[in-house]
């Protein structure tokens, strides 16, 4: 994400700028019930949530597309339009295929200026142009091939109901159009993650059903001086993103937190993680239990808790052990560097989804983007099937913007809370999680009845089968959003001016003549008083005692 800010920071060797998006990949086989799933966390402190709509459509001959740059709104130049385009919601299809991404930058030199296509707008037009994740990594490639890549090096995730695969690719510099690239299929039984850093390294010549390239991925970082040895040692990773502190700490730091909560052999690189070691991680390993959505979703809320880069518990988090850090990433005291961890689950995220798709319902009903905006770990996974034909109020494209507040808007509802638990973490985010919980768990539990109905209307006519799809997701969107909006009303009132009112059950007590009974004193934790005494001497002391 945000490739402006991310060759900022190239140009600067600064990572003070923030690592954006993260992306988690469950196997089919690696799944409780047989999904495949991918996750995308959309990491931008420019980025405004919404849900994206393109209706399925035909178009003539000779028609072309105009192409802007997803993160800029630059006008890049124009392409052939498709015959035909497929409906698609978010960042899934119609037929059930997902992509997310995240920005590894790579090489600044391979930046190509005249591309014309960009890595957002990459995304979006495959999703409308192909069918399943084998034909997208074709469209993809062949894109920018025949107009040029617009963006520094990306690792995309590409999934349908039957494969997953990971293509990472990177332009070849001005005057030079085109990628290099490589694809890797992610084996059904396996899980994997990419996080802002490149992590395919070496990777199978001769298995055209499980790994595909360039024809010059290899002679290219020859020529470039990048690589010199046997083509079978060479490494997509070393050649095109060479691994530094920044890339371990902030973002293959993250892939480790997801593969050591379900492997346990994955413990013994949390040095890798921590920027020590230099021992790379498998791009995919099997989980020692197989993962329901509700893990992934889970696991996007991720802040290294329990290992440790946990941040919890050291002066950096504050009284109230909050596991967020204000950017920049870096800082400097006595002239000595030092950073804050950069977990998945982020301030800055415009919106979050876990894809799930499954290959034994129909397209219409089996493909799901659970979507949210804001903080992964602050919003609700609302169920958005991939056949709706328009999109809900809260999420939709125009209510709002990063400089227009709207209180219809579940990214600015989002927002408002989340900045309220922000500095009173530990007793305001129990809070949220109880909210969630319930939201999340009625989704769940009425997902066979809902889908049930959809496969009756669909025998009958897949039309009325997207019909009742749509309302379904629009009133969930909205029940949702109007119980996030009631959660903030309930913050405000609870925990204004730094007391707690006392409430049961979401009710606030009154005392026996009906006004508000008197709140609770709660001041600070006392470890924060001990540091406070200890920091300050006999300044607060009072003598009077």
């Amino acid at each position: 994400m945000k490739k402006v800010l991310f060759l900022l920071f190239l140009a600067a060797t600064s990572f003070s700028n923030g690592f954006a998006c993260t992306n988690l990949l469950v196997g089919k086989a690696a799944s409780t019930d047989g999904s495949t799933l991918i996750s995308y966390s959309a990491d931008s402190y420019a980025l405004y949530g919404e849900l994206y709509h393109w209706p399925a459509k035909n178009y003539n001959a000779g028609e072309i597309l105009k192409v802007y740059e997803w993160d800029t709104g630059k006008y890049l130049g124009e392409i052939k339009q498709a015959a035909q385009t497929y409906n698609v919601v978010g960042n899934t299809n119609e037929h059930q295929l997902s992509i997310g991404e995240t920005t590894f930058g790579g090489r600044e030199e391979l930046v190509d200026p005249d591309g014309i296509i960009d890595y957002g707008s990459l995304i979006y037009i495959t999703l409308q142009r192909a069918k399943n994740a084998r034909e997208a990594v074709k469209i993809m490639t062949d894109l920018v091939a025949e107009y040029g890549y617009a963006s520094s090096g990306e690792s995309f995730s590409i999934a349908d109901p039957n494969e997953i695969w990971i293509l990472e690719m990177i332009g070849k510099g001005k005057g030079n159009k085109g990628t290099v690239w490589v694809a890797v299929r992610i084996p059904d039984d396996c899980i994997s993650a990419h996080a802002n850093q490149a992590r395919i390294q070496q990777f199978p010549l001769n298995d055209s059903q499980n790994c595909i390239y360039s024809k010059d991925v290899i002679s290219f970082a020859k020529e470039k001086g990048y690589f010199s040895g046997k083509d079978a040692d060479f490494s997509f990773a070393k050649a095109y993103n060479p691994l530094d502190f920044g890339g371990q700490r902030f973002c293959e730091a993250r892939v480790w937190s997801f593969f050591n909560r379900y492997n346990k052999d994955m413990a013994k690189f949390v040095t890798y993680a921590q920027g020590k070691t230099q021992e790379p991680m498998p791009l995919y390993i099997k989980p020692d239990r197989k993962l329901s959505l509700a893990d992934v979703q889970d696991m996007m809320r991720d802040h290294y808790e329990g290992t440790p880069l946990d941040g919890r518990y050291d002066i950096g988090a504050g009284p109230f052990e909050s596991p967020y850090r204000w950017a920049p990433l870096e800082w400097k005291s006595d002239s000595v560097q030092y950073c804050n961890e950069r977990p998945i689950a982020t301030q800055q995220t415009g919106f979050v989804f876990v894809s799930q798709m499954r290959s034994w319902l129909p397209n219409a009903i089996g493909g799901i983007l659970w979507f949210g905006v804001d903080d992964a770990a602050q919003t609700v996974f609302t169920p958005m099937y991939c056949s709706i034909t328009e999109t809900p109020e809260c999420y939709r494209v125009g209510n709002g913007d990063l400089y227009t507040f709207s209180w219809t808007s579940g990214f600015w509802i989002h927002n408002w809370v989340s900045n309220m638990v922000y500095n009173k973490y530990n007793y305001m985010y129990p809070e949220v999680q109880k909210v969630q919980k319930v939201l999340e768990s009625q989704f769940l539990a009425q997902q066979p009845e809902i889908e049930s109905r959809a496969k009756e209307l669909y025998n009958k006519s897949e039309v009325e089968a997207r019909a009742f799809l749509t309302a379904y997701s629009t009133s969930q969107a909205q029940y949702a959003f109007d119980r996030w909006k009631q959660l903030g009303e309930f913050l405000t009132i609870k925990y204004m001016d730094g007391v707690v009112r006392k409430e049961k059950d979401g009710q606030f007590i009154r005392n026996e003549y009906g006004s508000p009974s008197s709140p609770e004193r709660v001041g600070y934790p006392q470890s924060y008083y001990d540091r406070v005494a200890k920091e300050t001497g006999d300044r607060y002391k009072t003598h009077y005692k």
